[in-house]
């Protein structure tokens, strides 16, 4: 019986690190198409404050990535990007919320409700990750993902400090 349940739970650990791995991937993907598209949003905003926020979070983006490869060394796997369709639609709605807006601060708010709802994404995969890595006993990742979601969290609110300080209400003013 006891044979039985030891079996059972390193069968279970090995889901999760089956489960872990995949999500990984699937960040490591997420990590490299922000990267890929954050000039382009960027090169659209017309907001000082908000340009400034945005190069501070490519910035981060870089070290998300280098954090992550460093994951997929300590785990003992090779750095792999899986496509993840939700934030393959977001990535979408970023490219046509460009298209689809005129250039100015309506844009800029348009932009900062995408970028946000990439952000919330991007928490709560960083937040299941840390849980998944304690829970396997992996230390020093938990340590690589707690400095991601801190930053993931403090870019949340930097973008909605600037919505709310300005951006918004210069928005709402085009529309009188």
């Amino acid at each position: 019986m006891i044979l039985n349940i030891a079996k059972e739970n390193h069968y279970k650990a090995h889901e999760l690190r089956t489960l872990f791995e995949k999500q990984l991937k699937e960040l490591y993907w997420a990590e490299n198409e922000m990267a890929a598209h954050m000039p382009d949003i960027i090169a659209c905003i017309t907001s000082k404050d908000l340009e400034a926020i945005l190069k501070k979070l490519f910035a981060e983006t870089s070290q998300h990535m280098v954090r992550l490869e460093k994951i997929f060394g300590k785990i003992g796997i090779a750095a792999e990007a899986q496509p993840y369709e939700a934030l393959k639609c977001l990535m979408g709605e970023t490219k046509r919320t460009i298209a689809q807006t005129k250039g100015g601060v309506v844009r800029d708010a348009a932009l900062i409700a995408v970028l946000q709802k990439i952000k919330h994404y991007e928490i709560a995969c960083y937040g299941t990750m840390r849980a998944y890595a304690l829970a396997l006993r992996e230390e020093d990742v938990v340590t690589l993902l707690e400095a991601t979601l801190d930053e993931e969290k403090r870019a949340d609110t930097l973008l909605s400090a600037i919505a709310e300080a300005h951006i918004n209400i210069e928005a709402a003013d085009k529309e009188i």
